[in-house]
């Protein structure tokens, strides 16, 4: 079938991310010399899907030159903040069909988008040993039968999806249906799709190791620019490495710390073997004390 659009969710906060995710969109973060959301949209049309619409939420204003330079439609999730990555969905039920449904954070080493689908998909790549990701088998005609959260030797989920227009119906219907139900909430909309995968047809399609890449923290992603290293292009840690006499490579271990709320309130990190907490509110800086 012929791929209608592309929509890519960029509305969450990303704060494992901390603190680049904290003074921009992860979407925005610049690896190998590229904006990961520009060379995903790119990527896209090289492959010829040339309508593109972005989800936003966090700190939106910061994507709107997206529209201007790029030429793609913007979508606000609202709920960014109190809904997980379902309300994306939601946000832009009016365009789905026959959609790739991409989310912003990935780097992709090789061009995985077409113009031409077969059907619903996706991607997956193997872990060979343990993992904590969710994992996938298929039954005999090839659709995913048991989705399961952590596995051993196993293909599993990572990078875009393909939805046809039959998945973007099916799913759309039970989403409305569930969406005001209080555990939905929280839900991923992979959780959804995971527990109606009878009436929800999604084949999984493999990719080489090393071709989707996903950076969860700044550790991560230093693991593959090694310009990272030196320059994390994050203001607050530029004020941490001054005020500690230290370079950037020496400040490694990022967390998001949070408090009474679930936004992350600062981050913790690891300097020549000591603990360290900065808080967003007053910029403090303080040495964690070990706990007995």
């Amino acid at each position: 079938m012929r791929v209608q659009n592309a929509i890519i969710m960029a509305a969450g906060t990303s704060s494992r991310f901390a603190p680049l995710s904290y003074e921009r969109p992860k979407a925005l973060v610049e690896v190998r010399g590229e904006v990961l959301i520009e060379r995903q949209i790119r990527q896209l049309r090289e492959a010829g899907v040339g309508e593109v619409h972005v989800v936003t939420g966090y700190e939106a204003e910061q994507l709107a030159y997206l529209a201007d330079e790029f030429g793609v439609g913007l979508i606000h999730n609202p709920s960014y903040l109190t809904r997980n990555n379902h309300a994306s969905i939601w946000a832009a039920r009016e365009v789905l069909g026959a959609t790739y449904v991409c989310s912003a954070d990935n780097y992709f080493c090789e061009n995985p988008f077409e113009s031409e689908v077969v059907d619903a998909y996706y991607a997956a790549v193997y872990a060979d040993g343990p993992t904590e990701e969710w994992c996938m088998e298929e039954d005999e005609r090839g659709y995913v039968s048991s989705v399961t959260i952590g596995g051993r030797d196993a293909w599993y989920m990572l990078g875009h999806t393909f939805w046809s227009p039959a998945f973007s119906e099916g799913f759309l219907r039970i989403l409305e249906r569930e969406y005001d139900l209080p555990q939905t909430a929280d839900k991923l909309w992979e959780q959804l799709y995971r527990e109606h995968l009878d009436v929800l047809k999604m084949r999984m399609r493999r990719y080489p190791a090393g071709v989707i890449c996903e950076f969860d923290t700044l550790d991560e992603l230093r693991g593959f620019d090694e310009s990272y290293q030196d320059d994390t292009r994050s203001a607050l840690l530029k004020e941490v490495a001054a005020r500690l006499g230290v370079q950037e490579r020496s400040i490694a271990g990022i967390a998001p710390l949070r408090g009474s709320s679930t936004a992350a309130e600062g981050f913790t990190c690891r300097v020549d073997g000591q603990e360290y907490c900065y808080r967003y509110a007053d910029g403090s800086l303080a040495r964690r004390r070990p706990t007995a």
